[in-house]
């Protein structure tokens, strides 16, 4: 018995000690600290150590435990979770862009460029073809990785939404760093970023209902998300948040993950309407649907963000649930027919013309398996 202790003791440690090791490496960020963390501490949105939703957040509903979503996760019934066929893009050129065209390009999931009223911008990119601290794992689907770093031109914004492992990629920021003229992201997260090597004069750090003049005509508010944050073991030490982009001609929202809750309807008092709202569908689940948009919801948010047209995220590139890769636009194309919704679905690397409203998209999903 006793030798049965041992062994298990120093499995313990030395288990502890290669966790420890791990968690060093740089791609984990940094936890902010100094002037940083002074700020934080006086956000209202921070309470007890660590940043709140403003309703209560449950990460997982229905008294659903870690246990139980790991053996569902691991055991569950999984239906074309990752499709066995190499999914359609496109390669648009977008170093020799038409600079007088407003365009969006997506690159899967909730990486997207917009080029706007001569400005550049781009929005959670992860180019290192997996979302998660680790090469082998959560792997990106064949074919969604057509655009690498060198495709990206240099870039006037660059928005981070939040910390986590499918939004804020360390490989993609050390390769774009040198391109990017100034970022714009939650308190705390810019602690990651300067510990890569941005410099501190670049990041536009915001807490919500925060707004920042970043060029003439160019205004971007940083608003509400109901989710949670960390790349490690400590969660909610930097903001989650969703941004209203202003130019001179349109109104985006830029939703970022969160599940459903009042601020979606505040925001749309506030700036509706807005020409497109962009929000995530996607790797839900009813055991935490207070943190992600469930399709009933995403349908709701876009209702009361008082949108003309919308855009989803969060899909066709990464399994980070149970449901079939495919689930999110089947669901989600069905509805807005019914309700005749604009909706764009495009491919990834396709072109979206922010002022045209009539561009139809096809169903390029069907059919894949």
């Amino acid at each position: 018995m006793k030798k049965f202790l041992y062994i298990l003791i120093i499995s313990i440690i030395l288990l502890s000690s290669v966790a420890i090791l791990i968690m060093q490496q740089s791609k984990f960020g940094k936890l902010p600290s100094g002037k940083r963390l002074e700020r934080i501490k006086e956000s209202p949105n921070y309470r007890d150590g660590a940043f709140r939703n403003r309703s209560l957040t449950p990460v997982f509903s229905n008294g659903t435990s870690y246990l139980t979503i790991s053996k569902e996760m691991l055991f569950g019934k999984k239906e074309r979770v990752t499709p066995t066929d190499e999914l359609p893009s496109v390669k648009t050129d977008l170093l020799h862009l038409d600079a007088n065209k407003d365009i969006l390009v997506w690159f899967g999931h909730s990486s997207y460029f917009i080029q706007m009223d001569g400005k550049r911008i781009l929005v959670d990119p992860v180019f290192s073809g997996h979302a998660s601290p680790f090469s082998f794992s959560i792997k990106a689907f064949k074919g969604t990785s057509p655009y690498t770093t060198d495709d990206i031109p240099d870039i006037d914004y660059l928005i981070i939404t939040h910390d986590h492992w499918d939004h804020l990629d360390y490989e993609t920021c050390l390769k774009l760093k040198s391109r990017i003229r100034k970022v714009v992201c939650g308190l705390g997260v810019g602690a990651h970023l300067e510990y890569w090597g941005f410099h501190a004069d670049s990041i536009v750090e915001m807490d919500w209902n925060e707004q920042a003049n970043l060029d003439s005509g160019f205004v971007v508010h940083a608003l509400p998300a109901r989710h949670f944050s960390g790349r490690g073991i400590q969660r909610n030490q930097t903001l989650w948040a969703s941004f209203l982009f202003q130019t001179p001609t349109l109104k985006l929202f830029l939703g970022g993950d969160g599940g459903y809750d009042t601020h979606f309807a505040e925001i749309g008092k506030k700036f509706g309407p807005i020409d497109l709202v962009i929000l995530e569908n996607g790797q839900y689940n009813t055991n935490w649907r207070y943190i992600h948009l469930l399709p009933d919801d995403l349908l709701k948010a876009f209702y009361d963000l008082n949108a003309k047209r919308l855009f989803t995220v969060h899909s066709s590139r990464f399994a980070l649930s149970n449901h079939s890769w495919d689930e999110p636009l089947t669901k989600v194309a069905a509805r807005c027919k019914e309700l005749n919704i604009p909706l764009i679905t495009p491919m990834i690397g396709e072109i979206v013309d922010l002022k045209e409203s009539t561009h139809t998209f096809s169903e390029w999903w069907k059919g894949i398996e």
